[in-house]
């Protein structure tokens, strides 16, 4: 693709960690590379599935070279249980990152909708389907813990994120994009 970001998106979680890797040009279009889901058991202990996260998430570092891993920054939640699992799986993926050097970003689940279809409180449905369409894929990207992987890679390098100084920024934005940037200047 030239000149393009490649980026790793991780959406948290003990059970299913999504796992999606996308190249974004400098026009902003983007292709897929990878994307997947490191599954763990819940009657594994805790060490062993955190374990097992790592592993996934080392390999597709390894494999795929990500320049950046942008993941999704912890919420609070109802279920304390879940923000503590998704916590520990984000704390991993910043981790590996860490070991191989790698730029982190982290981006909340509304600013990825936004960035993604336009819309902060969109449905896990518009999300993939958008996914979908920006990389020309014949299928929705399943399961949803994929989909938002592959949403947080683009929401990051769409936001003009980085590696090594290199944003990946163009005037021409789609109308979900130009929403997200002036819903982002009203935010500050």
């Amino acid at each position: 693709m030239g000149s393009s970001l490649r980026v790793l998106g991780v959406d948290p979680g003990l059970t299913r960690c999504g796992v999606g890797v996308v190249d974004v040009a400098a026009d902003r279009r983007a292709n897929l590379v990878h994307v997947g889901v490191i599954r763990t058991s819940p009657d594994l202990p805790i060490a062993e599935r955190l374990h097992l996260i790592a592993q996934g998430l080392r390999d597709a570092v390894r494999e795929h070279r990500p320049e950046v891993v942008a993941v999704e920054r912890v919420f609070a939640q109802q279920n304390r249980s879940t923000v503590m699992g998704t916590a520990q799986a984000s704390g991993i993926a910043l981790l590996i990152a860490a070991e191989h050097g790698l730029r982190t970003a982290t981006h909340t689940p509304s600013e990825v909708k936004a960035a993604i279809t336009g819309y902060g409180s969109a449905e896990k449905l518009q999300v993939q389907t958008m996914v979908a369409r920006v990389l020309r894929l014949d299928a929705l990207p399943q399961p949803a813990d994929a989909a938002d992987a592959l949403a947080l890679a683009l929401c990051h390098a769409w936001r003009g994120g980085s590696a090594g100084g290199a944003a990946v920024v163009d005037a021409s934005l789609t109308p979900a994009q130009r929403a997200w940037r002036a819903a982002e200047k009203a935010r500050r």
